[in-house]
């Protein structure tokens, strides 16, 4: 990189800019302070005025350590990819590490609803997202998969997860209320007789399951999809 030029990755960057004393304030911190924020009042709440109301810092200095917004969002998802619970290496069974990695994204999320939206835009590169990556490609290091359909793996894997995660807070914030008009509705159309094969699939359907169980099933599935039997 030549002199002078700043690099648009935060990884890239020395961890200040400033001059003067020892920094007061660390990227860990300042990560920190906006996690904690984003927890309580959502993530559009996120700003860098308030980031530094709540490290006790002028909101100019925080560029010292973040130059944009960007950044910090940076910062934050790579705080939540070093709350994963993983071994220190995979077992070996492919299909029960990518299942203990998916159920350890799901964990962090349910801590932290509002990353579901910001992880599938921004991926994470920072140090516990590498380490989080390199799980995963070592979980697939037996597997015929090349280079990119592991990559590929891992996005959709991530994605598939984080939709879910969405999918449920929405269900639940909406309530059985909604529920029971879903049905309704769909009953509705489909005694018209203009969607035979979603009425066939709707009788063919049991009751409605737990979530942890539809969950389970549908990584499955798609662990079958994306690795093989």
């Amino acid at each position: 990189m030549a002199s002078g030029e700043q690099s648009e990755l935060i990884w890239l960057r020395p961890e200040y800019s400033g001059r003067g004393p020892r920094p007061a304030h660390s990227r860990v911190s300042i990560a920190r302070a906006a996690v904690d924020l984003a927890d309580r009042e959502g993530l559009d709440a996120v700003t860098m005025r308030k980031v530094a109301a709540e490290l006790g810092a002028g909101t100019m200095s925080l560029y010292n350590y973040v130059p944009k917004k960007e950044h910090l969002f940076d910062l934050m998802l790579d705080l939540l990819a070093g709350e994963y619970d993983l071994p220190d290496r995979p077992s070996g069974d492919w299909r029960a590490d990518l299942t203990l990695l998916a159920n350890r994204l799901r964990t962090v999320l349910a801590r932290h609803s509002w990353a579901t939206t910001l992880i599938t835009r921004r991926p994470g590169l920072g140090p516990n997202g590498l380490r989080v990556t390199e799980y995963h490609l070592a979980a697939l290091a037996g597997t015929s998969l090349d280079g990119t359909a592991k990559m590929e793996a891992f996005a959709q894997l991530t994605g598939f997860v984080c939709q879910f995660t969405d999918w449920q807070q929405r269900a639940s914030a909406a309530g059985d209320l909604w529920l029971s008009d879903l049905i309704r509705y769909l009953r509705t159309v489909t005694a018209t007789g203009q969607y035979p094969h979603l009425a066939t699939a709707l009788a063919q359907s049991s009751t409605p399951t737990a979530p942890d169980t539809v969950f389970d099933r549908d990584l499955q599935r798609l662990l079958t999809v994306l690795v093989g039997a």
